[in-house]
Formats: structure tokens, C-alpha cells, sequence
């Protein structure tokens, strides 16, 4: 498609699209506006399918309308118990709508399924041609999924393997909150069914039936389901268990695919997902399982205390234990719930609270090599970017993208399966397919390094920054498995025999082309003061020998060749030992810096300092208020040559940092500072090289406050016992006497919201 079609594609009078440089890549991303609000949608190998309130769409990949279908038509004899639905034009009258409950491709036998709901009628489904959604091939009033035209239920397609092959089933899971629906006369439905989806299975397509029976899995109370997939031969389906005034409870069920229906919905075992401060009401309102595996890690999105704008994205390992006993949970069960013989669910522990942000709506989480890169829409219109290392460290959040107005983004975001460089992010009545990165607008290697985006690569051979895809050859740079502050790094040492030599390493991954390309050159304002004959190069280091160490500071630039990319590092050496004096930050510094190791002993080569790596075991107090605390004490081993202390929320890229106070090596203070919002913060120790080590968290909560004291009156003479009661207390480090302006440090004997203490 040459780019003056492209620009004819324009839907809005006045919106501007960016022209790329490269041929065949006209828009940065595309969009497409529907007529009425999005229901559903799923996302085939190349296909993207839409139910609106009144129509069908499918689009391909890049979003260009291949066909549309109404959903408007006539019930033909609505008084007989499977009236027939016909569709009719724009301008015809309709007494029906088909509204669209359950959408799913089928890809092997190149079908769309989906099912719903007339007003006043139970239930319809029709089997499409997935190429040519105007051709109806079965259509059947059935009730398959949900009754309620919005509801809190999810449908996906599930592998199950008999005795003889396998079988595609739908799992249908529906919402139940105590009201009924206007279709109140249906019958009956199960929480969890099985249905067919052709008409080789038993009973015909759509079908529950199994061998002898209809198995099903009931739940005896109110349920919300917001998720459900399939890996390998397990299922897996999340839901919110709402239970009135004693918070709601987020629960993860395990099945089998394996033997007939009955065996699958027999296999089931459950879960409860615990969340950081358990004792707050949290809901998931979406999810992600991340690819790769096993363990099998899932991310899910939870709202705290039933707010909305309060929301966390929050990493479990999900696999399933087999050694849970089937078909004895409590909440879930083919009979009767209230059985005494049921099991408590297992509870699950987060692994780690990945990101908080305000009012997050659905996530979607990929593998790019060693990194997980997740996409987090928003209540308020925004695409989130947010890179994890393999050690679960977060770089920056990025915005892809934005809307001019609040429009909330939906609860499910797909990946385009074609060229995996697009995210589809659903609006209320607009679909935008958004790239996933923009590396061409980072222009040199140290920008394409520095942007830490998993996705971006320097590629030699083009002299840009690009997808590793687009790089013709193996001559490429990036960034490595885990976050790294310089791409280049050194280090002094000195051998047994008095050798010294500088040691450089370079953090990056690479393709095979650069890596065999792989070569430094160090040079000086003087060529005798380094050996001829230095070590191979050994990616990613290189070592180049010294033959003296001037009195002088010593400039050296080091060449780094990476196929046919090159860095120049430039160094200011100092001899280690040279660096004297009493021992102070600020010639701790200067040690870090030249490339030395620091002890406690002083300045030393690096080979005798450069494992003694602070370590943090503690900080007291790890929880404070939200106006901090003075003279926190931070605890641990190699202290002797931290500087200074950085806090770091979450979704904060400007990181504070704070002065030690007083440092004994393995004790140091510092003062906790006041925070904007309650939480968890990352507290780590730096280096005067800005290496930063350790992880340990602090928590923010409310501040103190006094609802009453007793006695309320004391003597002139003071010193008489106090009780003061309110809440949060032990965060409080002083009582002021606003009469005598004096100040008694607290706590004196404290128990629990209350204090006493002579004053």
C-alpha cells in the first residue's frame, strides 16, 4: 500500500497522521470509529472482530474495514418457541436486535462463534464464516454465556484430550449477583458449563451435554468472573466473590482438559489470591498471564477498598498444585456448597507489587528475550509502557499514547499477531492500533541504549535504532537481561605480582555478528604506559596492562568495536593507593570514581574493595507516617562507604536522595522523608560512583492523630501521668506542651492506639 493511499484513510477532518521515512510504513498508528459502543471484540492470526449494540465488524490487522453486518433483523413468529431471526436492511423497520455476548474465532475450521441475547428471549447463537462474516452457516436459539446484556462473565475457547483426540469446547462462565435478567423465564444455568462447538460432539453443536450426563460447576452466592485462559492442559478462570460488608475475595480456579466434560469440571481445584495489606478490600478488574514459563506468572490489576482510582498491578506465581484434593472447594461445586467435608482454598502470595498508578483498567503483558514488557490502559485514556527485568527491577513508565479527552480504555488489550508491534487499545466506540515502541526517534547509540526500551536495538549496519527484525544481519547492540545505570563500567586492580590493569565491561547484549566483532583499544597521552601485549578481549570485558602509573592523573580513551559499531569511553585514573586521608565521603568519592575499591581500611585496588558491596538487612522504622520520621537507623554490612540514601516510589522516575547523618560501617542514620501519598517505597544505598545497592521498603501510612486524653488536668507542678488515645500513635516522636513550649519524646509505655506518660 503506497503512502498516498495511506493518507486518504484519514476518519476525523483535521486528524493528522505521521509519515514514516521507510516505504511501507505510512501511519504511526491507525484508528477506526464505530457506529454505537464496542461490546466485545477479539483479535484472530490477522483478523480483528467488533460487536457494537447494533452491528458485527471485522477488520483486518492495520484496522482497514473488510465487511460489516447488522444486527438488526425480524423475529418471525415471536409467540413459537424458536421464532426465526432474519436480518434487514438500515432503512427496513426490526423489532429485534441480536446483541452479542460471546465472540471467538475459531481458527482451525476458520469459524466465528457468536452468541447472545434478543430482548425477551433466552438465548441465540450463530456459526459464522470467519472470511466472510455475511454467511451464516448454523444458527440455533440457544443459550450459550451470559443472559445479561453487560455483564461480568467470560467465555474462551478450552482444549480438553479424550480417549481418542482432542476436542474444542466453549467454557462459559456467567455472572450471578442475586437479580434476574428480563429473560427471568430461561432456564436454569450453571455457573460453569461446557459447550460444544460443532456437531460431531456430543449432543450437536452448542451443546452441554457430556457421555451420560450435563456437568456443570454451580456457585451457591454471587460472582463476577474477569478472566479465563488456557495453558498447556490447564485452565484457569479468575473471579471477584463479592460477599457484602466483609469485602470481596478474589479467587483462581484450576481444571484439567483431560477425559470428557465430566472429568474436567471434576478436576477442579481453587485459590485465593492475597494481596499486600490483606486486611483491605481488593478487586481485580483485569489480568495477563505472562508468556514463557514455567513457573507460570500471571499479572493482575486490583483495586483497593473498592476505589476505582486506586489500583495496583500485582505479580503472582500461578501454577497449579496438583496435590489439592478435586472437587472440595468451598465456593465452587457440582452440588451442594455447604458440604462440611469442603477445603479451605490454598492461599497465594504476590511475588511483587509491580506498578501503581491511578485508575488502571486492563493490562497486557509480553516477553521481549530476558525482559516482560507490560501495557496498562486507563480509566483516563492513557497506553502505559512498563519494562521488568528478569530481577522484577521497573524502568520508567512511558505513555504511548493519549486521548485529548478521559475516555476510559477497555478492560482487554491484544497484541496484532502479524507483526507483534502493535497494541490494539479498545475506546468506547473506537478501536487504535498503537506501535509499540518508537525507536527510530532515538539517534544514537548512547539514546537507544539509555532509552532501556526491550524492544529498540542499534543496529550497526544501518547506523539507527530499530527492531531487532529490521536489523538485515546480526550486527546489533542492546540492552542487557537486567537494568544497568552506564553501558560502560571499569574498574583498577592489581595482580599478585604487582601488575596493574584496568578492566572495562560493557553492558549490553548483542547479535552474533557484533559479538564475533568484538575488539578494544585503550590508549593514553603517552603509548608506553600500557603493555604491547594485553589479554584477548573476552565479551563483555577487556583488560589492558599497565606499565607504570604516573604520579599524575591518568587520561585514557577506550575504543570499544561491536561489529561495526563503535563507542569511545573516555577515563580519568587515579593510583589507588595515592588516594589518602582521613577517611570521608567525599574521598570515598573520589576512591569510587577513579575506579579503586573502598574498605573501611580506605582506598584500595579494586580486586580488594570491589566485593564489599553494601548490603541492607534493615531500617528502623520501616513503617511511618505520611510526614516521615528523623533519624531513621539503616542497618547492614559494607556501609562504610555509602553517601547518601535513595527512596523510590513505584511509578516515580525522579528518585530522592538523602545525606547519611552518622555511619559506623555496618549502622548508619538518615531522615525519612514526608510523602504526597500513602505506600510502599524502594530504599536503596549509593555508592559516590552512583551504583545504587540493596532493596528494602518503607511504608506510608495516615499520620498520628488524638481523639482523647485522661486526665484532662494536671498538676502546676507537672509530672503527672498522662493516657493520650487515638490512632497511629506509634508514629508519633513527641508530645509539644503548647503552654510551656516544651517538648517530651515519646513513646513512653505504649499499647496499642494509646500512650502514657508523666507530663
Amino acid at each position: 500500500m503506497s503512502c498516498h493511499l495511506c493518507s486518504m484513510m484519514v476518519l476525523l477532518p483535521g486528524l493528522l497522521f505521521i509519515l514514516w521515512s521507510e516505504a511501507g510504513l505510512c501511519l504511526e498508528h491507525r484508528e477506526f470509529y464505530f457506529k454505537g459502543d464496542i461490546r466485545h471484540y477479539s483479535v484472530d492470526n490477522d483478523t480483528v472482530y467488533i460487536a457494537t449494540e447494533e452491528r458485527l465488524y471485522q477488520l483486518s490487522h492495520d484496522l482497514m474495514l473488510v465487511q460489516s453486518l447488522t444486527q438488526r433483523g425480524v423475529l418471525k413468529d415471536p409467540q413459537s418457541v424458536y421464532p426465526q431471526f432474519t436480518r434487514v436492511s438500515e432503512t427496513e423497520k426490526w423489532n429485534a436486535t441480536f446483541s452479542v455476548n460471546v465472540l471467538l474465532p475459531l481458527v482451525s475450521t476458520k469459524n466465528l462463534i457468536t452468541c447472545g441475547v434478543f430482548d425477551g428471549w433466552c438465548g441465540y447463537c450463530e456459526l459464522l464464516h470467519s472470511r466472510n462474516i455475511s454467511k451464516v452457516l448454523h444458527m440455533e436459539h440457544i443459550q450459550v454465556g451470559s443472559l445479561w446484556r453487560s455483564s461480568a462473565s467470560v467465555s474462551f475457547l478450552v482444549n480438553v484430550e479424550t480417549r481418542t483426540q482432542a476436542e474444542t469446547y466453549i467454557l462459559a462462565a456467567v455472572q450471578q449477583n442475586g437479580v434476574l435478567p428480563t429473560q427471568s423465564s430461561c432456564p436454569y444455568m450453571s455457573t460453569v458449563q461446557l459447550h460444544n462447538t460443532n456437531n460431531k460432539q456430543t449432543g450437536g453443536i452448542f451443546s452441554i451435554r457430556g457421555e451420560n450426563t450435563n456437568p456443570a460447576i454451580d456457585r451457591k452466592g454471587d460472582v463476577d468472573f474477569v478472566d479465563g485462559f488456557q495453558i498447556n492442559s490447564i485452565i484457569y478462570l479468575f473471579s471477584n466473590l463479592p460477599s457484602g460488608g466483609k469485602g470481596n475475595k478474589v479467587r483462581l480456579l484450576w481444571l484439567e482438559g483431560k477425559g470428557e466434560k465430566l472429568q474436567t469440571l471434576n478436576s477442579l481445584r481453587g485459590a485465593t489470591l492475597s494481596v499486600p495489606d490483606g486486611d483491605r478490600d481488593r478487586r481485580l478488574i483485569a489480568s495477563s498471564v505472562i508468556p514463557g514459563g514455567p513457573p507460570v506468572l500471571w499479572s493482575g490489576v486490583f483495586s483497593v477498598e473498592g476505589e476505582p482510582t486506586n489500583t495496583e498491578l500485582v505479580l503472582f506465581d500461578i501454577s497449579p498444585d496438583l496435590s489439592i484434593a478435586t472437587n472440595k472447594d468451598p465456593d465452587f461445586c457440582d452440588d451442594e456448597c455447604g458440604d462440611k467435608s469442603r477445603q479451605l482454598p490454598k492461599m497465594l502470595e504476590p511475588k511483587k507489587v509491580i506498578f501503581r498508578q491511578s485508575s488502571m483498567t486492563s493490562v497486557l503483558a509480553v516477553r521481549q528475550k530476558a525482559w516482560t514488557v507490560f501495557f496498562i490502559g486507563t480509566g483516563d485514556g492513557q497506553l502505559i509502557k512498563l519494562s521488568v527485568d528478569k530481577n522484577y527491577h521497573t524502568t520508567c513508565p512511558k505513555v504511548l499514547y493519549k486521548t485529548s479527552d478521559d475516555r476510559r480504555v477497555f478492560s482487554k488489550l491484544h497484541l496484532d499477531q502479524v507483526d507483534l508491534k502493535h497494541v490494539y487499545v479498545p475506546f468506547q466506540n473506537q478501536i487504535i492500533r498503537v506501535p509499540v515502541s518508537k525507536c527510530s526517534s532515538f539517534k544514537t547509540v548512547q539514546d537507544c541504549w539509555s532509552a532501556q526500551d526491550p524492544y529498540c536495538v542499534w543496529c550497526g549496519s544501518k547506523q539507527s535504532c530499530t527492531f531487532e527484525d529490521d536489523c538485515q544481519d546480526s550486527d546489533w547492540l542492546s540492552i542487557p537481561d537486567d537494568s544497568q545505570q552506564k553501558m560502560v563500567s571499569y574498574k583498577v586492580s592489581q595482580d599478585q605480582t604487582g601488575q596493574i590493569m584496568l578492566i572495562t565491561q560493557i553492558h549490553v547484549t548483542v547479535g552474533e555478528d557484533a559479538l564475533s566483532n568484538f575488539a578494544c583499544q585503550f590508549s593514553a597521552s603517552s603509548r608506553e604506559l600500557f603493555k604491547k601485549e594485553n589479554p584477548p578481549p573476552q565479551f563483555p570485558h577487556c583488560t589492558a596492562t599497565l606499565n607504570i602509573f604516573p604520579a599524575e592523573e591518568l587520561h585514557v580513551a577506550v575504543k570499544i568495536r561491536l561489529g561495526k559499531t563503535q563507542l569511545i569511553e573516555r577515563l580519568n585514573l587515579l593510583n589507588c593507593t595515592d588516594i589518602r586521608g582521613e577517611p570521608t565521603s567525599t574521598l570515598c568519592q573520589k576512591c569510587i570514581e577513579a575506579g579503586c575499591g573502598w574498605t573501611t581500611d580506605g582506598c584500595s585496588w579494586a580486586n580488594k574493595g570491589v566485593a564489599n558491596r553494601p548490603e541492607i538487612s534493615s531500617i528502623t522504622p520501616s513503617v511511618v507516617s505520611f510526614y516521615g520520621r528523623n533519624h531513621a537507623v539503616l542497618s547492614g554490612r559494607n556501609l562504610g562507604s555509602v553517601t547518601r540514601v535513595r527512596i523510590q516510589a513505584n511509578q516515580d522516575c525522579t528518585p530522592q536522595e538523602f545525606p547519611v547523618w552518622f555511619n559506623t560501617g555496618d549502622r548508619l542514620t538518615f531522615h525519612i522523608p514526608r510523602a504526597e501519598n500513602k505506600g510502599v517505597v524502594k530504599v536503596c544505598v549509593l555508592l559516590p560512583d552512583g551504583s545504587c545497592h540493596g532493596s528494602v521498603k518503607i511504608t506510608y501510612r495516615s499520620a498520628p492523630s488524638c481523639m482523647n486524653i485522661t486526665p484532662s488536668s494536671s498538676w502546676i507542678s507537672g509530672k503527672r501521668r498522662l493516657t493520650i488515645i487515638g490512632s497511629q500513635l506509634e508514629f508519633a516522636e513527641a508530645i509539644k506542651h503548647s503552654t510551656a513550649q516544651q517538648e517530651v519524646r515519646v513513646p513512653g509505655n505504649f499499647l496499642g492506639n494509646q500512650f502514657s506518660q508523666s507530663v
